[in-house]
């Protein structure tokens, strides 16, 4: 007497259904997602190490630059003190009204002529300064734009 089927048993049979695949599929998309999450780990330990190096450069240069702003501003500094001086030097030795005029017209045009040149060295300092601060960032966005690239 053959077994009569019903149709509950073919919808719950599990007769086809091998647990082995199962549990190497698994482990196979386990081990993938650990792979892919070492290999995203150590691109992220990468870049934030490469962040740190930048920001250490970036802060050396700003501080050797900051150093090298002041002592331009002080030696500006100074040198307008010496000539200030050596004007009123200068002026306790005046005998008229007119050499007074002619000393201090020339001495403010040595002023303004002194305040130029300091305020272009100054620019100058500051603009090499703020090329120097820049750079590490640059190189760090041009090496992450080419990472970016190549990925």
């Amino acid at each position: 007497m053959a077994t009569k089927k019903s149709a509950t048993d073919d919808v719950f049979g599990f007769a086809a259904f091998d647990p082995s695949t199962m549990t190497e599929s698994a482990r196979e998309y386990t081990e993938k997602g650990l792979a892919q999450s070492k290999e995203a780990y150590d691109k992220l330990k990468t870049a934030a190490e490469d962040a740190t190096k930048t920001v250490e450069q970036t802060l050396e240069t700003v501080q050797a630059g900051s150093v090298e702003l002041g002592l331009k501003a002080i030696d500006a500094v100074r040198t307008n003190a010496d000539s200030s001086i050596s004007h009123v030097e200068a002026l306790m030795g005046v005998k008229s009204v007119a050499e007074l005029i002619e000393l201090q017209s020339s001495f403010f045009r040595k002023q303004a002529e002194a305040a130029v040149d300091q305020a272009k060295q100054l620019q100058d300092a500051a603009r090499k300064v703020a090329e120097d601060v820049s750079k590490p960032g640059k190189a760090a966005y041009e090496k992450a734009a080419k990472t970016m690239k190549v990925a």
